[in-house]
């Protein structure tokens, strides 16, 4: 089987605090690896961008967006092992979204992740573990503060 890069989508969650100051979404990961991240995932066949977005921030939240924004980003990343639920895949590919949310409780997917956190951009930056997340996460903060 040859080698390829599933196709899938980054979602940057916000909501804006009293002062409309952001707060961002972050959740603990388990599945696969251990760390820090934002709501991702693959696409299905055939399914949209957007559809994507949604599906994946209501199976790891229970989250429904309010707005989405495609920042026209993308980028790729190589796993660092096998997984035994992607045959043949090596990787991901990812397209930058945000999506503003409204501050309700999480419904975690447990299978995923352990725990969230709403936080404002320096401590989410900071607990984020993947660079490229890191950098996602600055972009769509300079378009929130441009914004709001």
């Amino acid at each position: 089987m040859s080698k390829k890069y599933r196709k899938g989508i980054f979602v940057v969650v916000y909501t804006l605090d009293k002062d409309n100051s952001p707060l961002y979404l972050v959740l603990k990961r388990k599945l696969h690896w251990s760390g820090y991240e934002f709501p991702k995932g693959g696409k299905n066949f055939l399914e949209s961008n957007l559809h994507a977005v949604k599906r994946e921030l209501k199976e790891e939240t229970g989250l429904i967006p309010t707005k989405v924004h495609n920042h026209r980003i993308s980028g790729r990343y190589k796993y660092k092992k096998e997984l035994s639920d992607r045959e043949g895949v090596i990787g991901q590919t990812y397209i930058l979204f945000s999506a503003r949310v409204n501050k309700e409780k999480i419904k975690l997917d447990e299978r995923e992740h352990f725990s969230s956190d709403w936080l404002p951009f320096e401590k989410a930056h900071f607990r984020l573990t993947h660079s490229n997340q890191k950098d996602c996460l600055r972009i769509v903060n300079i378009w929130v503060k441009q914004r709001y």
